[in-house]
Parts: C-alpha cells; structure tokens; sequence
C-alpha cells in the first residue's frame, strides 16, 4: 500500500520538532544564562566521549537557512522549545531582552516563509540559578515557571496560537532527579517524588497561565509513550508490567484529567502526599484543548524481586532479538497504535497530537548523499499504525517527526542521528537525507514533488 499524507484527511497538522538545548548551540551568547544541561554536559564522564552542547547544530545562527530547507521541504509546521534561561538568565526577575529579540525573529521568520509555530516552554533546560535553590524539588519553582511563562506569553502570543506547556515530564524527573543520568544528576526517590508533584501543579498552573492571558491559544502538554508487554503470561510478569505502564503512561495525565496520582494502581505514589497541600488535587486540573503523545518503542518488563521499589525490571530490546536503532529501541510499529489508543481511552482528552516520533541511525553521507533506508522503513510502519488507529476512530490529529536536523542527543552525544537532515558538526553542513525527500513526496502531490538542494 503506497501511504500518503492525504490519507489522513486534509485537515491532519504534520510537521518537524526540536528543541532549544539540542540545537541553538550559542550557549554563553546575548547575555544568555547557564542552564543545567550547560553544566551537565560540561561534567567529564557524564555525556558520551565527553559532548556537550555548546554549540550544537549552530541553530541561534543557522536558523534562517534551516527554516529555508523546512520550507523547501513542504513542512508547514515546526514544533521548538524556548529557553528559559534565555529568557530569563538567573530563571526570575530580570527579562533578557537579547534572548526574547531571538524569539521574536524566529517566530517572525516561521510566518514569512508559512511556517506555524509550535511552541514547547520546557524541554528540559532548567536555569542552573534555580537548580542552585533546589530546581525541581523546590516547590517555589511553581511562582518561578508561571512567572517565566507569562513573559513568553506576553512577548510571542501575539503570533502564536499553539502552545506545549511540558516535554516528557517523566523523562526529565526521572532521569534527571531519580537515576541521575540526565541533568541535574540528583538519585533517589525522595527527590524523584518531590519533583513529580511540583512538575504536575506546573503542568496545570502554566496551562492556567496561558489561557487567562490569551483565551483562544491552542493548550497542549507532552508526554512520553511507551506500549508495555509482560515478558511472560506469569502473574508477576503481567502485575510488573501493569506498575510499568501506570508510571510510563498514566502518572502525570490522570491528575490533570481531575483523577488524581493513580495511588489504587501503583500504592508506592502514595509517597508523594509528603509534598502535597490542601486543595492541591484541584491545582493539579487543568482542560487541555489536545495532548502530545511521543513515542518510539516499546518496553517488555518482567518481575524483578531485586529491584528496589518497583519490583519490576525492563528486558533490554538487545537481549529480545528484535531490530533495533542507533539507541538500542526496538523497532515496533505497532507500539504507537497500542499508545494512540490508551490516551484515547480516558473521555476528558479532546485531541491528539503525536509531538514527537522517529527512529536514530549512525547515518554516514557518501559522495555527498545519505541514504537511510531504514528510517524511511521506520516511518512507513509507524505512520501505517497512526493511520490505523484513525481509522479506528482515535482523535489523532497531527503528527510532527522528531527530528528536523541531527541534533545534540543528550547523555548519548551527537553520535545517534535522528534528522530528517544531516549535520556535520565539524562545519555546520547540512545534507538532506533521503527520508526527508521521502518525507516531502508523502506530504506532497507526487506530480509537483521537486528536490530541495541536497546540501547547505
């Protein structure tokens, strides 16, 4: 079956997304603040063969070129994230009027050339000043967010409508505040909790922000998706992958659906009543007009008698023998429908948008050419499973590929490549891979597709 983006319907959003950290590079430019990604990926040993995200894909200074490719592409809508610390140096008080004039001409230059801009307000840059005072597990960090996001409300709503309050808040606490693997590099479960409640009533409360100055935006906020299997038909593998699935999926969006932290379904979540205050389950609600499902694999958990609190273990796709990507996901088409229907389950969401979805390789140009075959595979599969479960009646509305370019890819470096475009971080070169003429052909009529140049 040759799929094509018409079959989707016409009214379907399709688009690219990054983020501010993984690709602005510019770090220390226009009076811009540390971030904790700007002191994380600075530490020796913590990022793969010693990275860091200084300067990136160059993209506080590439960004008219790359909005030109977006364009040439047929990509009508770019998903980015801000940085607070841009913004906002110390993460309060003083507005960085350099880093707000960098917005603005971004935005500008998306509507010039008929790009609609997406905005995320955090994508896991937290200003290093506030992580000083306790970052995530200070619950001060509620009057800090609200104040950050109205700045960037009153500076950019004029122009834009649609607006993504989180990325992935489970990523960011957990690996950033539980494993210690991600900025800011804090362990333990005592942190872990305390930075899940805050991040919910920041969800809502940065949503509230939002609506009451500008009442007609489009209010979103993201997560990250993953279907779960047991590896066996046992009671305790099925019982330690139903705790996976309800601390994956369901953790932070039941509180904002009014259903408060699922307690019933995984007792250990009780911890976080610690860091609760009267009428702080109300705070937790807010009606988003859409959510953001990301997904790019799937988990197959077992029981796991020695694994602290959880009682469950993940069995690593490597050991499973399945096809894999650059990250060592398995490759599983089927997981984004399994996901696309959960989130259509609960009644109180209204739309879908999958804000996130793609595959990384170690993708190599040759004679000028980067021919990665297997992520254009990857997104036929997945996008034959989003169209099934529309098909299914899913309120799946949109679709929006991670990523544009190669870009900075955290605690692995640069060496995974997600891009639809390829990026020589030794001289900034852009080449467009095949997946992308791919990607144009799908959302084109194939009679009028052209090739955008190859190479910037």
């Amino acid at each position: 079956m040759n799929l094509h983006s018409k079959d989707f319907g016409k009214d379907f959003i399709w688009g690219v997304s990054s983020s501010a950290y993984q690709t602005e590079g510019a770090h220390d430019v226009d009076l811009k603040g540390f971030s904790i990604w700007d002191e994380f990926s600075n530490q020796k040993k913590k990022i793969a063969k010693n990275h860091n995200g200084n300067v990136a894909c160059h993209f506080y200074h590439h960004y008219s070129d790359d909005l030109k490719l977006m364009q040439s592409m047929g990509i009508k809508n770019f998903r980015f994230s801000i940085s607070w610390a841009r913004i906002l140096p110390n993460g309060h008080g003083v507005v960085n009027l350099k880093g707000v004039d960098f917005y603005n001409r971004l935005i500008n230059h998306c509507l010039e050339l008929g790009i609609t801009p997406w905005i995320t307000l955090y994508h896991w840059d937290l200003p290093l000043e506030l992580e000083k005072k306790g970052g995530w597990t200070n619950r001060d960090i509620v009057r800090w967010f609200t104040e950050y996001v109205s700045v960037c409300v009153k500076s950019f709503g004029d122009r834009v409508k649609n607006w993504m309050v989180l990325n992935e808040p489970l990523v960011f606490t957990g690996a950033g505040y539980f494993l210690g693997i991600h900025a800011p590099g804090k362990k333990g479960l005592s942190n872990f909790l305390a930075a899940v409640h805050h991040v919910t009533l920041c969800q809502a409360e940065g949503a509230r922000v939002i609506r009451n100055l500008l009442p007609d935006a489009n209010i979103g906020t993201t997560f990250s998706s993953s279907h779960v299997d047991p590896y066996t038909n046992s009671e305790k593998d099925i019982e330690a992958a139903r705790k996976v699935d309800v601390l994956l999926n369901r953790l932070f969006i039941e509180p904002a659906l009014g259903m408060s932290y699922p307690f019933k379904k995984m007792p250990l979540i009780n911890r976080i009543e610690k860091y609760m205050k009267a009428d702080d389950e109300k705070l937790l609600v807010f009606d988003f007009d859409f959510i953001g499902v990301q997904n790019y694999t799937r988990e197959v958990v077992k029981h796991s008698l020695f694994t602290p609190f959880f009682k469950a273990s993940i069995v690593k796709a490597e050991k499973r023998n399945v096809p894999l990507t650059a990250m060592n996901w398995e490759i599983y088409p089927e997981g984004i429908y399994h996901v696309l229907k959960l989130y259509n389950e609960y009644p109180g969401i209204k739309k879908i948008y999958i804000t996130e979805n793609g595959a990384a390789f170690h993708d190599e140009p040759v004679n000028g050419k980067v021919n990665d075959l297997k992520r254009i595979n990857f997104y036929k599969g997945y996008l034959q499973q989003v169209l099934r479960a529309k098909q299914e009646g899913v309120k799946v509305e949109g679709y929006f590929s991670w990523s544009f370019t190669d870009n900075f890819e955290w605690a692995e470096g640069y060496s995974p490549r997600f891009g639809l475009v390829y990026v020589d971080f030794e001289n900034q070169q852009r080449i467009i891979k095949e997946s992308a003429y791919w990607f144009k052909n799908f959302l084109t009529v194939p009679h009028k597709v052209t090739k955008p140049h190859s190479v910037w």
